[in-house]
């Protein structure tokens, strides 16, 4: 069994497996310049040309040059099951005050017709994505945070302050974990907003799928956020994914009953601290920190940091390489270790 303890992160964030987070109050760097999506040839048809989704490898029908949307997603447990987080090409979990953890849903290959329960906004979310220029979904935030994107040129589609048409409330939940979106509503708001909708997409480097994993045995990952806030993954040999696992229980999508899964599972330790009574938290999303890659059953000890405002993670100096699929990145503290807040075996 490796344990490995907590990891704060610093500053700003934004992509997973390639890249964390700065906290309220503190200081923004500057948005990074994405690199734009490349197309893959590919040997499957004779002068055809095969597209690959930038955020996840995935073989794509056409170029895709639409703008990142990333939506705050609720996860205390009344919001549970979420919908829309299985079509997210990354999602990454960061905590809130109060010590649960909240996702931020990536979206640029895939437009999901539900997607929620939305939720508020903090400073270090905003950092987290701030290297994918996206458009941004959320309801309402601290002071801080919607400070930071009324003075910062942000593509902002805020359910309170900006955009309510693209958002709606359910009857079968209570307020506030019954809000909703669709990426498409979120992408004819933006347009009405005078948002650009196409944008330079940020590419990850993709192994091939038939390229073996090496590492230490990282088949079953369980992570601790605080004493009452616990998740994990399961490695599915047939399916080569990670299934989640919320408080020891299978993670469900609501719109498709199934699973929860991930082909890279990333884990990252950085340094989080309260800042006022109410417990919201300021998080390092810069880096260097240590944290674990985690595929096909394997377990790999990394560094991560945010390059061009997006969390990138490293071994021996080289950029690691992901799997064609779906990335989750885990942002956990630090304190006292990371070994503290994630196990594997």
């Amino acid at each position: 069994m490796n344990r490995i303890t907590g990891i704060l992160l610093s500053a700003s964030l934004a992509a997973t497996l390639g890249s964390a987070l700065t906290g309220c109050g503190a200081s923004i760097s500057p948005r990074g310049q994405a690199e734009p999506a490349v197309p893959v040839q590919s040997g499957v048809k004779q002068g055809a040309v095969q597209h690959t989704a930038p955020l996840t490898g995935l073989p794509v029908a056409s170029v895709n040059r639409d703008r990142v949307i990333v939506v705050m997603v609720n996860n205390f447990s009344k919001a549970r099951p979420q919908s829309g987080l299985d079509k997210a090409d990354m999602v990454y979990e960061t905590l809130e005050e109060g010590y649960i953890s909240r996702f931020m849903a990536f979206y640029q290959s895939e437009t999901p017709d539900v997607v929620g329960p939305v939720r508020s906004i903090r400073p270090y979310n905003i950092n987290l994505s701030s290297g994918f220029d996206p458009i941004i979904s959320h309801a309402g935030g601290s002071v801080a945070a919607l400070h930071m994107l009324r003075s910062g040129g942000y593509a902002d589609m805020d359910e309170i302050y900006s955009y309510p048409k693209a958002y709606w409330r359910v009857d079968f939940r209570k307020a506030p974990h019954n809000l909703y979106t669709s990426i498409r509503k979120l992408r004819e708001g933006a347009v009405k907003k005078g948002y650009p909708t196409e944008a330079a997409v940020p590419t990850f480097t993709f192994k091939k799928d038939t390229e073996e994993a090496s590492g230490a045995p990282g088949s079953s990952i369980a992570i601790t956020y605080s004493s009452t806030n616990h998740c994990g993954y399961e490695y599915d040999p047939g399916s080569k994914q990670y299934l989640r696992t919320t408080d020891g229980k299978p993670h469900i999508d609501k719109e498709t009953g199934r699973q929860l899964s991930a082909t890279n599972v990333l884990v990252v330790g950085t340094m989080h601290k309260v800042v006022d009574s109410d417990g919201r938290l300021e998080v390092n999303t810069t880096g260097p920190g240590e944290g674990y890659l985690f595929q096909r059953g394997k377990a790999v000890k990394v560094t991560w940091e945010q390059k061009h405002g997006i969390i990138r993670a490293y071994r021996n100096g080289q950029e690691v390489s992901l799997y064609p699929g779906h990335t989750w990145v885990n942002i956990v503290p630090n304190n006292p270790t990371l070994a503290a807040h994630l196990s594997f075996h």
